[in-house]
């Protein structure tokens, strides 16, 4: 196996890196450029990362690739590299198999690499990082001090005086930094009981969220953590449309015989998918996408939305610019799409709280694709078996692999299976 550099066991691999704004850094660009392949196999990592970490799952992830491939397939590996936020807290499967959660032993208060991980991710805005830390760390049982830390998140996410009519989130504002801070940490101390998180003061089994203010900063903890999500699925958008899209888009254009195989983990698989509206019409050199695990709507491919059927999905359609299938990789083992994707996504709330959710505010990788007519569904092993199709959506029920991780996020990032591999290389038709 050639070792392609940066710590990875496969090559020819390149890192493509674009900061918040989606530029892409031009050594990294040009380097792609020089790649010798026949086909590149482009990963855009998750939001639960920073620099190392992606670098360890692109190097897990890519390793059975050159067993699985024809002789006629000369794969180039690219590692797409974007600004997320690394909780350190959260252990990744086969990174930190054997651990213990940092958050069930330390609770609601920031570790130190956490905190770093945020100042770099919120630049300038140390000041408001300092409360924000000294309030975890304090758990005051008082309404105040939680009113404080939720307006000191929405000073960090630039949502100040979002709020609007009787009290809902302003359009494009999600409900839940707006809401009466209370009221949205005991929601989301329920939610992380339901996952089995630790959540600020130790409870028993009956634990309700009504034991206390001290027992709400766990819920607190998760707001914040939520402000980053928030964040992050901007973010995504962004380098997908205005970075990856057009730097792949201007490579087709000079080497017309490159194939291109995208493949993205959680936010990832958001920035591989907005990259495809700078695919032209017609085009032909995005031969497969992957999403493992995708962190945006599973109603995202729909041209009309079953709650609203004048309107369609944010990529409506797009999948057309792939010249063979959309793989859509779910799992009801993951917790941080199958509980709190849904908090993050909801924009406008109701009466019925932030809990009385429905089906609109489903994650793709929970789910699979949604109100898209035609789509196969598909077992893992129903896909390796059988094949896939040559065009349009899929969904594959990939939870017969993709179950380990602890709280809060669940199985969200146990992606390297060599199944999955074989998913990738059976969706781009590089198999042997």
């Amino acid at each position: 196996m050639a070792d392609g550099g940066a710590g990875i066991g496969v090559g020819p691999y390149q890192e493509l890196t674009f900061d918040a704004q989606g530029d892409a850094d031009p050594a990294t660009r040009a380097a792609v450029a020089r790649m010798e392949a026949t086909d590149l196999l482009v990963f855009a990592h998750g939001w639960n990362s920073d620099r190392s970490t992606a670098t360890r799952l692109f190097d897990r992830f890519f390793a059975p690739f050159p067993g699985l491939v024809g002789a006629g397939v000369r794969l180039g590996y690219v590692g797409v590299v974007w600004p997320s936020m690394r909780f350190t807290d959260e252990p990744i499967p086969d990174f930190d198999p054997h651990g213990t959660p940092a958050a069930a032993a330390a609770g609601p208060a920031l570790d130190a690499d956490t905190r770093a991980a945020l100042a770099g991710f919120w630049p300038g805005r140390e000041p408001e990082l300092e409360r924000v830390a000294a309030l975890l760390a304090e758990r005051p049982q008082s309404e105040a001090a939680l009113g404080e830390f939720a307006a000191l998140v929405r000073q960090l996410v630039g949502a100040e005086g979002a709020a609007g009519p009787a009290g809902a989130a302003a359009p494009g504002v999600p409900d839940l930094f707006v809401r009466d801070a209370v009221t949205v940490c005991r929601t989301l101390t329920t939610a992380l009981a339901a996952a089995g998180a630790a959540a600020g003061e130790p409870a028993g089994p009956d634990f309700t969220a009504g034991d206390g203010l001290r027992a709400l900063w766990g819920g607190a903890k998760e707001l914040l953590r939520q402000a980053t999500y928030y964040e992050m699925k901007k973010r995504a958008g962004v380098v997908g449309e205005h970075g990856l899209g057009p730097v792949l888009t201007d490579l087709a254009g000079r080497r017309p015989a490159l194939r291109f195989h995208l493949v993205g983990h959680s936010f990832g698989a958001r920035v591989v998918s907005f990259s495809l509206r700078a695919v032209p019409e017609g085009a032909r050199y995005v031969k497969s996408l992957t999403l493992l695990q995708g962190a945006f709507s599973h109603y995202a491919f729909s041209d009309r939305l079953p709650h609203d059927p004048g309107r369609g999905g944010g990529l409506r359609g797009l999948q057309r610019r792939v010249d063979g299938p959309v793989v859509a990789c779910h799992s009801s083992h993951d917790s941080a799409l199958g509980v709190f994707y849904p908090l993050a996504s909801r924009m406008a709330g109701d009466s019925a709280g932030l809990l009385g959710l429905d089906e609109r505010w489903g994650a793709l990788g929970h789910d699979g694709v949604q109100a898209v007519p035609g789509t196969p569904r598909l077992s893992l092993e129903g896909a390796l078996n059988g094949g896939l199709p040559g065009a349009g959506c899929v969904s594959v029920d990939a939870g017969s692999v993709v179950r380990r991780g602890g709280p809060p996020s669940g199985a969200h990032s146990d992606i390297c299976h060599e199944e999955l591999a074989r998913i990738v290389v059976g969706a781009g038709r590089m198999g042997r």
